[in-house]
């Protein structure tokens, strides 16, 4: 064939061009349902670098989502003229350079990535140690009476954690012995970024059954975790198989009277009554206890014949929650919220039953000991259970030294620990180093 004689035309049929969008839509589903039967696959085989390949594939493919969300982003703020660009802050450009020297980015690469003129980065580098309160760039600063530290904890805190609003964050260092109102944390919040919503216990409703003493009343739930991004697909029902490996069942145990989680455990697809009742089972032979009232919901698991007869053998008298009603068992779906809002947190949901496992029984360890409750006056759901006493009510630091000793201090009120104007380093240590549960401790600075 003559080299100058060009290739013959791709014939495709007529309609094919109007239901091109549609296709590629439908493509990219049936990839990622066969993408995740596949490392569902390798993800259960022996060879550890089968498995470990099945998990490199998933970080390399999040990490090319990520980079389209950033390149789709930056093009439609390329568009804009520069003049309605925003104006980046002056922590934010001191953040920007700082990004600059852990990448080692040149004035260009910087310039590109942050849509800005080269010169403009020059001017940051030039004027990064004037003073004054215009400076044109500069660190996060105190904006309250108390000292310049008390709001670099405040603000670290919430940059390492950032799920924790202003009320958590206070019954935290509280906890710690640095008493701080909501509205000064809110305050010490305000400037870098607005104060998020408060994330507080919802409001207990009345019922037939008051938990009066720990393993009064438990309550059980199911729930499912996605493994992917979420369960959505282009065709007809629009929803992927509520199984493995697209998705994790989680059981999930809870004390009514201390917000103690007592048992969790995982299930491949949507458990029976039977799988049910046996990890409940196990539950009460972990605590050696058995409560005297279950609640559930009318699931297929609880609403069946076997189940009253399991709980009648135990001397547990069963009850559920309202059909239709929001809220009827709010206690444990406020904790299965929490669960999924600190799972989110994770690269990756492990594919590996054992993997994932140790994830949610390190979430509930930390909900356990660490999570103060405002339901329970900031004490932590073992405090109650056990009957210790609660952290928030030992002596406090008093950071400022001119504030009257015998001046109540933010709730709980309790005694000064040693002298006044005392300096204070946080701590943030992170349970089994994930730093979606974070442990803080303040000591005397030296």
């Amino acid at each position: 064939m003559p080299a100058d004689r060009p290739d013959p035309p791709l014939r495709l049929p007529k309609s094919w061009p109007d239901h091109l969008c549609s296709a590629m839509v439908h493509v990219l589903s049936l990839a990622r349902l066969a993408c995740g039967a596949a490392r569902g696959w390798a993800a259960e085989q022996i060879n550890t670098r089968v498995r470990l390949k099945a998990e490199l594939g998933r970080c390399h493919e999040e990490i090319a989502h990520l980079r389209e969300e950033m390149r789709i982003k930056d093009a439609r703020m390329a568009r804009a003229p520069a003049r309605r660009l925003p104006y980046y802050s002056a922590t934010e450009r001191m953040s920007i350079l700082e990004l600059r020297a852990a990448r080692g980015w040149s004035l260009e690469q910087t310039a590109r990535a942050f849509l800005l003129a080269a010169a403009t980065v020059v001017a940051w580098v030039k004027r990064m140690d004037e003073g004054g309160p215009n400076v044109l760039v500069r660190l996060n600063e105190p904006v309250n009476k108390f000292p310049d530290f008390v709001r670099y904890i405040v603000q670290r805190l919430k940059a390492l954690c950032p799920m924790l609003g202003k009320v958590k964050i206070a019954e935290i260092l509280a906890r710690a012995g640095l008493h701080l109102g909501a509205t000064t944390v809110g305050r010490i919040l305000k400037e870098p970024a607005a104060p998020e919503p408060t994330d507080a216990e919802p409001v207990r409703k009345k019922g037939a059954v008051t938990s009066k003493y720990p393993n009064h009343v438990w309550l059980v739930d199911l729930t499912t975790v996605s493994i992917g991004s979420g369960f959505w697909t282009a065709w007809s029902p629009f929803s992927l198989l509520q199984c493995w490996p697209f998705c994790w069942w989680v059981g999930v145990v809870l004390d009514h009277y201390s917000r103690r989680v007592m048992g969790v455990t995982l299930f491949r697809k949507e458990p029976t009554s039977v799988a049910t009742r046996a990890f409940l089972g196990r539950v009460i032979h972990a605590a050696g206890a058995t409560p005297r009232h279950l609640v559930s919901d009318k699931g297929p698991q609880f609403w069946c014949d076997e189940y009253p007869e399991w709980c009648d053998r135990r001397d547990i008298k069963p009850r559920f929650g309202a059909v239709g009603q929001h809220g009827s068992i709010a206690i444990i779906e406020r904790l299965i919220r929490t669960l999924k809002q600190s799972l989110r947190w994770l690269p990756l949901v492990p594919l590996q039953r054992g993997a994932f496992l140790r994830e949610l029984q390190l979430v509930a360890a930390w909900y356990n000991t660490h999570r103060p409750h405002v339901s329970l006056d900031d004490r932590t759901p073992d405090e109650v259970y056990h009957n210790l006493r609660p952290a928030n009510r030992q002596p406090r630091f008093e950071p400022r030294a001119g504030w009257p000793r015998s001046s109540p201090c933010a709730t709980p009120v309790t005694l000064v620990k040693g002298q006044q104007g005392v300096r204070l380093r946080m701590e943030v240590e992170c349970l089994s180093g994930r730093k979606h549960l974070p442990v803080v401790r303040l000591q005397r600075a030296a």
